[in-house]
């Protein structure tokens, strides 16, 4: 049987979701143990013109509510960028994987083929459902998610490529 559109969707973006929740938990961990504040990991970026961590967690719970959507052809939540403690970053992860849970798994299915508006690099396109998952929204998301992964190890924290992966 071949892979569906919503089980290459929604399971690996509820996946990435439980990896920066653990990721996030392991900050938390690392500043207590440290007596850093919180405030310095979240705040954290790999250089001066990238996201911090927040931004990071930002844009992945953004990709992730935003590609489902389209998919489903329902509007997606919009969430304010306000989020300044590991606590609201938690609640950010779980009020996306909430909309996940909502979408109707025909509804992403049928998707396919829609036609998806895209703007990148000044240029504007239209790509089908799946093209937009698989060349556009998954590699975001994972960057975000892997680069939430790289400020944590860059300042610190002891993260194992398990913790990536989702094994622990």
């Amino acid at each position: 049987m071949p892979l569906s559109l919503y089980e290459a969707s929604v399971p690996v973006f509820h996946r990435g979701l439980r990896v920066l929740g653990t990721l996030l938990g392991r900050a938390e961990a690392h500043a207590a143990a440290q007596g850093m504040e919180p405030a310095a990991l979240i705040g954290a970026r790999l250089a001066p013109d990238m996201y911090t961590l927040a931004g990071q967690v930002q844009c992945a719970s953004d990709a992730a509510k935003l590609c489902a959507a389209r998919l489903a052809g329902v509007d997606r939540p919009s969430f304010a960028d306000t989020e300044a403690s590991f606590s609201e970053l938690h609640d950010r992860i779980t009020r996306t994987a909430a909309f996940l849970d909502s979408l109707n798994p025909a509804a992403v299915e049928a998707g396919g083929e829609r036609a998806i508006p895209l703007r990148l690099g000044g240029v504007e396109r239209q790509v089908t459902g799946s093209d937009y998952l698989l060349q556009v929204a998954l590699p975001n998301f994972l960057f975000h998610v892997t680069t939430a992964y790289d400020i944590l190890r860059h300042q610190g924290v002891a993260l194992r490529k398990a913790d990536y992966l989702g094994a622990s």
